[in-house]
């Protein structure tokens, strides 16, 4: 007795066909691509599709998918439209970050910090 729900595909190669078929319609009706869309073309849920993804047979196909719509984000970085929106899919499905670089160099004497810091707080005395 099988558990939870039939898997929607067997094979990676009818995955595929569904995968292009979300790309050509996107392309055809001139909308850009989405995860959440992908999974809607495919018949499942954006859970379910990162699900799938962990499965070998069907993580390249989708990985594969995935680069593809986070290319096309990048080309709409370029383009300056809706920026804010674009760096948000990014970060969130893409694992894009900001990232500051500090770097560190000699000791760090603390009793100075704090006369520094003191001496802002009484009027830049030290």
């Amino acid at each position: 007795m099988t558990r939870g729900r039939p898997k929607k595909f067997d094979n990676v190669t009818e995955m595929q066909r569904k995968i292009d078929a979300y790309f050509e319609s996107r392309d055809k009706d001139n909308l850009g691509y989405t995860i959440t869309g992908l999974a809607l073309g495919l018949g499942m849920t954006r859970e379910t599709l990162l699900q799938y993804e962990k499965e070998s047979e069907f993580s390249d196909a989708i990985k594969k998918a995935k680069t593809k719509i986070e290319e096309s984000l990048e080309q709409r970085l370029l383009d300056g439209k809706n920026v804010v929106g674009v760096i948000f899919n990014l970060k969130n499905n893409f694992g894009w970050k900001d990232q500051q670089q500090v770097e560190h160099s000699g000791k760090v004497d603390i009793v100075t910090v704090l006369k520094k810091a003191q001496g802002r707080v009484e009027g830049g005395k030290s």
